[in-house]
């Protein structure tokens, strides 16, 4: 049972980061009209380095279509681990009001890291 939850949860998770990554490629999503001055600051900021947007669509795609199967799922964890914690601090500073979401993700993406722990112990020696 645990284990068909979690493959829901990373298909979700995965489909979501895929959107995201998508997104910032063809911006098909509007962006919201009330969002903090700060926040498109550091928007406008982030997208006058020419690669950095580019870089963080790419490893969201890549971590998102790696985390759905179970056979990848770690390697897709440790992509978007980074990603995540930038979303998470994001928002914790700059839109709090947006932090559940973020957290939720952030749970999942620990969960799948906990689950392959032992995987990563090589890395550790």
């Amino acid at each position: 049972m645990k284990s068909k939850i979690l493959l829901v949860v990373c298909i979700l998770t995965g489909l979501i980061f895929i959107n995201a990554g998508l997104n910032k490629f063809f911006n098909y999503m509007p962006v919201p009209e009330d969002l903090p001055e700060d926040l498109m600051k550091l928007m406008q900021a982030m997208m006058t380095i020419k690669w950095l947007m580019p870089l963080v669509a790419i490893a969201e795609i890549l971590g998102g279509i790696l985390i759905i199967p179970a056979r990848t799922r770690a390697v897709g964890a440790l992509i978007l681990f980074p990603i995540m914690i930038g979303i998470l601090l994001t928002h914790f500073y700059f839109a709090p009001d947006g932090l559940l979401l973020p957290i939720i993700l952030a749970i999942v993406v620990g969960w799948i890291l906990f689950e392959n722990r032992k995987k990563y112990a090589e890395l550790f020696k």
